[in-house]
């Protein structure tokens, strides 16, 4: 059977960033599973598109990111909903930083680790 995921690459990238704006690339690759590259690619895709800021740390040595919450999504489904109403859904707002709780008991706090493909029974 395919493994696959509800969320894009970039989507879960994102959950991370909202979790931890301080995070690391290398911490959204083990998160996600992937390599630093291609977690530099999402990084760079979101940056781009101008749904994260990058900004350095007050030492000049690490990033941090700012979500951009207000914007919209690139594709709608019924009516046009922003990267902020996702978010409040995904990742625990108390947990994040800047935001207040706006909806307690809709929230999930953490996305699981993608497992590897699932071995079949012979």
């Amino acid at each position: 059977m395919t493994e696959w995921s509800f969320l894009t690459n970039h989507a879960r990238a994102l959950v991370c960033i909202a979790h931890d704006p301080g995070v690391r690339l290398r911490d959204i690759a083990a998160e996600l599973g992937i390599t630093e590259r291609s977690a530099y690619a999402i990084v760079t895709d979101l940056t781009a598109a101008g749904y994260v800021v990058k900004d350095k740390d007050t030492d000049g040595r690490r990033n941090r990111y700012q979500i951009q919450s207000h914007l919209p999504l690139p594709e709608t489904i019924g009516r046009e909903r922003t990267v902020g109403e996702v978010l409040d859904v995904l990742v625990d707002s108390a947990r994040r930083p800047g935001r207040r709780a706006s909806r307690a008991n809709a929230t999930v706090t953490a996305l699981p680790p993608r497992a590897g493909p699932a071995k079949r029974a012979r």
